[in-house]
């Protein structure tokens, strides 16, 4: 591949401003915009499994820059990374507590989105290095069959957290109050790690393919009819584990892959295939290109926001224009999306993109 996937950047870009979307939902926002409560999927529930997906087509790409060798620089690079994704996640859940005077850790949460990236791009990094690429797809399935024995053994489906194995080992290894209380399990949990490294080799799978074939109509149809097979067999296995994201069950992290990868093919068809462009495409990339910069600056923002009311107010304004709550919500999502707009803008425009 002689240049540059900007249909790669595209989709991140996508998936990063619908993380915005919906962590930044205010009151009665549309149903899509909602994680769903238990069992079930919802647009929202997209987002996050996305990322992971893209970026584990992106480790393809660059590790293969690399001729996937595993010198000290590159070793030390992934670790930095890693650690440094931790920490940022860390450090956001604590600023969360101690923007209101709760400086101590007692009731930290130490798992969060930054944290799974983190281990999700620790575990597939150390595969690429050191196993056959030919095993991509068995580990992915290994992985979902391992995680589903779990489920199975230790009831995951339930609700009752005194039941839940997914609860009972965060619990076990964290203490109930560094844990996410405002669902059964924490959703970002040591065990539902587990199927989450399998959205990322699945990514990695595609990255391969779109590396080892050249035209863009090779790329495009092998990247269909993995997507297609994706989404098939998570529809069948959604008959036995249901697509639960809260636990990333076996049948969500399918079906998301394969929903992911048809996505991206369409994209290639017709940015790198078809050469369209357009306003909609720069809005994206400027997402895509400095995607966990503005996903934390969002997050920053929004708990800064709280802090000193001013989601009150923004949220206050949009419905004193608009009398129906969930457009009224809509519109406050937007406004973050455009704020975070506002800091990626200068950055495409002067080609300075911050890798974390």
């Amino acid at each position: 591949m002689s240049k540059r996937l900007l249909s790669l950047d595209i989709v991140r870009g996508m998936t990063v401003v619908g993380m915005i979307m919906v962590n930044n939902g205010y009151h009665g926002s549309f149903e899509a915009l909602r994680h769903a409560e238990w069992n079930g999927l919802s647009l929202s529930d997209l987002v996050f499994p996305f990322f992971l997906f893209i970026m584990g087509v992106s480790m393809f790409l660059s590790f293969s820059g690399k001729g996937f060798k595993l010198t000290p620089q590159v070793l030390g690079k992934i670790l930095k990374r890693t650690l440094l994704l931790l920490l940022i996640g860390i450090a956001i859940n604590w600023f969360d507590k101690a923007i209101y005077g709760n400086f101590g850790f007692q009731e930290l949460r130490f798992w969060a989105v930054l944290q799974r990236i983190a281990l999700c791009y620790l575990l597939v990094s150390l595969f690429a290095f050191a196993f056959n690429r030919r095993y991509i797809l068995t580990t992915a399935t290994l992985l979902l069959v391992i995680y589903a024995a779990i489920l199975i053994a230790g009831d995951g489906y339930s609700q009752e957290k005194t039941q839940n194995i997914l609860y009972l080992a965060d619990k076990w290894l964290l203490g109930d109050a560094h844990l996410y209380h405002k669902s059964a399990v924490d959703p970002e949990g040591l065990l539902s790690t587990i199927p989450s490294v399998a959205n990322v080799l699945f990514g990695f799978y595609c990255g391969m393919k779109i590396k080892e074939l050249h035209p863009i109509l090779e790329k495009t149809n092998a990247l269909f009819f993995a997507g297609s097979v994706l989404t098939f067999a998570g529809f069948i296995v959604n008959f036995a584990f249901p697509c639960n994201k809260h636990i990333w069950s076996p049948s969500f992290a399918l079906v998301t892959s394969g929903f992911c990868t048809l996505l991206l093919a369409l994209m290639m068809v017709l940015i790198d295939g078809r050469g369209k462009r357009g306003a909609w495409v720069d809005f994206f990339q400027i997402f895509g290109t400095n995607a966990l910069l503005l996903y934390i600056t969002s997050e920053v923002m929004a708990i800064a926001f709280g802090r000193i009311g001013l989601n009150d107010l923004l949220f206050d304004a949009w419905s004193s224009l608009i009398p129906v709550p969930q457009l009224a919500s809509l519109a406050y999502a937007v406004t973050y999306v455009a704020m975070n707009f506002a800091i990626g803008y200068p950055l495409w425009r002067k080609h300075i993109y911050v890798k974390l």
